[in-house]
């Protein structure tokens, strides 16, 4: 899976902020954080997403869960294909701490619909 940017970062042949690792997941930090905080946790094991192998994002979903008990408020996020905004076919969850008056948008959030 060299073309995956996911899988050449777990293999540590592309460079990452790595924010904290264990044995089969790593958490790192986006190029375009939304949130300060915001951090990306990724499975060692390539899987396209979130239905791909149960066991694997349960275990991803474990981690992710280890950085968000420390957070006030905060939303964990994963897509499911490109109809869900999902962008890189490796399976990972985005880690948003949130604040009140952020303003920063859900896709669900009435901030983003429009009338008609």
């Amino acid at each position: 899976m060299t073309a995956c940017v996911f899988c050449r970062i777990v293999a540590g042949r592309a460079p990452a902020d790595v924010v904290r690792e264990w044995e089969d997941v790593i958490a790192i930090r986006p190029l375009n954080p939304v949130t300060p905080g915001h951090v990306l946790v990724i499975p060692h094991t390539h899987v396209t997403d979130i239905g791909q192998d149960p066991g694997v994002s349960a275990r991803t979903m474990a981690c992710a869960a280890e950085l968000a008990a420390d957070l006030a408020a905060v939303n964990v996020i994963t897509s499911k294909g490109t109809a869900a905004t999902q962008t890189v076919a490796h399976l990972h969850l985005h880690i948003v701490p949130r604040t009140a008056g952020d303003a920063l948008p859900l896709p669900w959030t009435p901030q983003q619909h429009t009338a008609g």
